[in-house]
């Protein structure tokens, strides 16, 4: 477990790649959304918006959508994108809107950034009596031979987080439903490497680390059998997505 410290540190990382991630990492898949956002009434709130990943995807559904990031830089890029969303900086643990604003609050990729003691009254306060939370991550399918050794190469063992078991929502959060979605994102060669570079454990690496690991990437590009002479290939993620009703 890692202390608070290293958590936030990486998590203020972002800040000096929001570029990168915007054009490397994906967007959720449709089915994941639509779990998520089913049977919802009233406006929704996407907590740690990030480059507006997510944002794009609801606004897409007709959804009256704001947003909340801590990143200056991460926020710049949504707003380019999504001029019309209603986007603030903030904190899981600080919300800067009124109580009983939303119907749903979704978090996704970025709930293991915060102090769930803190975070979940504090959704709980924005939400409406009978609202959701929804929580959700891409994760790289690591049953897949080159995807684990793609992990151990980008030295994803060194994440300042453990997300392997399932979240915990303490009251006046009901019941955990969880939702699993499979598929796959196509990628070019320079984009495999641009995800790389748009993770807090690669940015949070000095250049020569960082070096080092865009080397032993090309090297498995070049040379491993499933991934060598193409131009493009597709990385095979599991979505985990997770949802809870406010009681009371």
């Amino acid at each position: 477990m890692r202390s608070r410290r290293q958590l936030d540190l990486h998590a203020a990382s972002f800040d000096r790649a929001a570029d990168v991630y915007d054009a490397a990492r994906p967007s959720y898949p449709a089915d994941a959304v639509s779990w998520l956002t089913d049977g919802v009434e009233g406006p929704v709130l996407d907590l740690g918006a990030g480059t507006g990943k997510l944002t794009a995807d609801l606004t897409e559904r007709g959804l009256d959508v704001a947003a909340v990031d801590p990143s200056p830089e991460m926020l710049r890029v949504l707003r380019q994108r999504l001029p019309e969303v209603d986007a603030h900086e903030g904190t899981a643990e600080r919300i800067p809107f009124a109580d009983a604003a939303f119907g749903l609050v979704l978090v996704a990729q970025a709930w293991h950034w915060v102090d769930a003691d803190r975070a979940i009254p504090e959704v709980a306060r924005v939400l409406r009596p009978g609202g959701r939370l929804g929580l959700s991550w891409n994760e790289r399918d690591e049953s897949v031979g080159w995807v684990r050794e793609l992990g151990e190469l980008m030295d994803a063992g060194s994440a300042a987080f453990d997300d392997e078991g399932d979240p915990v929502l303490a009251p006046p959060f009901g019941p955990l439903e969880k939702h699993e979605t499979h598929w796959v994102q196509a990628l070019s060669h320079d984009g495999l490497l641009d995800l790389a570079r748009s993770r807090s454990y690669f940015i949070t690496k000095d250049a020569d680390g960082q070096a080092a690991v865009i080397q032993s990437l090309r090297r498995l590009m070049r040379e491993h059998p499933d991934l060598a002479g193409r131009e493009t290939f597709e990385l095979p993620y599991v979505t985990r997505s997770y949802r809870a009703t406010r009681e009371g």
